[in-house]
């Protein structure tokens, strides 16, 4: 029986591979598609491990997606910032790690929150995420233009990833002090998608010779 997790990385592995700063290859990166975070330290077999699979609703924005994550300093922009924030807090048992969870998107929120949050802080554990990530992370990505497409592999590949029996995250990963169980148990940083179908053999064939 084929080992589809193990496949999906080494054909993840020969695709290129993009590093902070990826903006003076941007225009290798195309313009919709599915991307991949690998992290320093994370592995699986002789592979780098995914420990990160998403996407993008609006046409034309992973670029824009990738710089969320990596660039802007705005927990409530990137669900993937707003975790490994959570991950700093509750590591040190820091009890801002409850104002950390407030979404402050919105004027009410922030006039309803105002007391609470302390704006010098979270400017330096924004800081604080931008350079973990910009040092330990990289990612591959696949072109995939249409969203509904993107969605549907999304989905597979990331329940794929989380039902792998033989993966683990290292005991040092820092995703082990997350508040979500999810994240722990499925050594993923997401928590959406963990547990539907996954890719049949015939459904990865399809991705390794379309994309």
């Amino acid at each position: 029986m084929r080992n589809v997790v193990l496949e999906m990385h080494q054909l993840l592995s020969e695709r290129e591979r993009f590093y902070f700063p990826f903006k003076k290859n941007i225009d290798r990166i195309p313009n919709n598609g599915i991307y991949f975070l690998f992290e320093k330290g994370e592995t699986y077999k002789e592979f780098d491990r995914v420990v990160r699979v998403g996407t993008h609703n609006g046409p034309n924005r992973l670029s824009t997606r990738l710089n969320q994550h990596f660039l802007i300093p705005k927990k409530n922009g990137s669900i993937f910032r707003k975790n490994i924030g959570r991950c700093f807090l509750n590591k040190e048992q820091n009890p801002y790690l409850k104002y950390w969870e407030i979404d402050t998107t919105s004027r009410l929120s922030r006039k309803v929150n105002e007391n609470f949050i302390d704006n010098i802080f979270e400017k330096q554990l924004e800081e604080r995420i931008s350079h973990y990530i910009q040092n330990n992370f990289s990612f591959c990505v696949l072109q995939i233009n249409n969203k509904d497409e993107r969605l549907f592999w999304e989905s597979r590949m990331i329940s794929t990833l989380a039902k792998a029996k033989d993966i683990e995250a290292s005991q040092e990963w820092l995703g082990r002090h997350s508040t979500k169980e999810k994240i722990r148990v499925s050594g993923l940083w997401q928590v959406n998608e963990l547990y539907k179908d996954c890719l049949t053999e015939t459904e990865f064939d399809q991705i390794k010779y379309s994309f």
